[in-house]
């Protein structure tokens, strides 16, 4: 009798723990507010970063218009020391480990081999031209991540990143543009080393607890110490500084240095390397803006080439998922609203 009763509540208990549907529970669904969070925190994300390579394109400007010319290593010293340490006494942190050769790798690509390279560059060709060689980034860090990160880009990122510099080069390049061989190289092998921090900065991250700030400091210091002899074997001081000058240093050492590096690097921690790639296309776009406050104009190739560019850094930020699904949407709503 007791065997009976265990049965059949076994049976019962078995019965009450079926399904009510042959079919599998659906996977829980993201609420629209959840996903809107989401993509109002992406894009606060993206236009932070996008202030790093802005504010980059002010840089042949102060360049050409404030600094003592023939001292591009001076200019990235200027750049590069004086910032470093200041975050250093703000974070009050070194690095440990391993990160001792990390920080000084990324600083002397990010810093101490391409700030006199940019320098050299902007001295020896025109603001626009110098510029859309730095425009090629994007590409550059595509074709590294797939080797470092073994992160194969999108077919869709990479046709806006080849439409992004076709855009820039419509900007910035014409017939009146002027070729310097040092300055060109100089260019492409400073587009060249900050594409490989870049790509080295998202595989390696930062250490635990350690914020952009942090990151930055240590890069910008590590630069500076490397720039420091080179400058006082090869350039040595200007011998004239005025106030100009020193208003570009500091210019250059806050929000071209350490404030864009801070957001620079925040941006690549939280954004896919693809999408944060072609951000640095603004860099040629705003020295061309800066251009035209300047006294300069655009023509009608110009102003194409500025749609496309702009067009391309926003295509680049989306799926096309993302871009085909609203627009199927909208339709959508269209077709019912008739």
């Amino acid at each position: 009798m007791q065997t009976t009763q265990t049965r059949m509540q076994t049976t019962q208990n078995r019965e009450n723990t079926q399904p009510l549907t042959d079919h599998p529970p659906a996977p829980p669904r993201t609420s629209p507010t959840a996903r809107r969070t989401v993509t109002a925190r992406r894009t606060a994300t993206v236009a932070l970063t996008a202030l790093a390579p802005a504010s980059w394109g002010t840089t042949y400007a102060v360049t050409t218009e404030l600094l003592p010319p023939g001292h591009p290593l001076f200019a990235g010293l200027m750049r590069a020391l004086p910032a470093g340490l200041l975050a250093l006494v703000i974070t009050r942190r070194l690095p440990r480990g391993d990160w001792w050769w990390k920080a000084a790798v990324l600083g002397v690509l990010n810093i101490g081999a391409f700030f006199p390279l940019l320098f050299l560059a902007a001295e020896r060709l025109p603001g626009g031209v110098a510029a859309t060689l730095g425009a090629a980034q994007p590409l550059l860090v595509a074709a590294l991540a797939v080797a470092v990160l073994r992160d194969r880009p999108t077919v869709w990122r990479s046709v806006w990143s080849v439409i992004g510099v076709a855009g820039v080069g419509l900007v910035v390049l014409g017939p009146q543009a002027g070729l310097d061989t040092t300055g060109v190289l100089a260019g492409l092998v400073g587009t060249a080393t900050m594409a490989g921090g870049v790509v080295l900065t998202k595989r390696w991250g930062r250490p635990a607890g350690v914020g952009p700030l942090t990151l930055a400091g240590w890069q910008l210091t590590a630069g500076g110490l490397l720039l420091f002899p080179l400058t006082l074997a090869v350039e040595g001081v200007p011998r004239r500084i005025d106030a100009g000058a020193i208003g570009g240093y500091l210019w250059l050492g806050s929000m071209g240095g350490l404030i864009a590096y801070t957001l620079w690097f925040r941006g690549i921690g939280r954004l896919p390397v693809g999408a944060s790639a072609p951000l640095v296309l603004l860099s040629p776009l705003v020295a061309a803006v800066v251009g035209i406050a300047l006294g300069e104009s655009l023509s009608p190739p110009q102003t194409l080439g500025f749609a496309l560019a702009l067009a391309a850094m926003l295509a680049a930020q989306l799926t096309p998922a993302q871009v085909f699904g609203r627009v199927r949407r909208r339709g959508g709503d269209a077709g019912g609203a008739g």
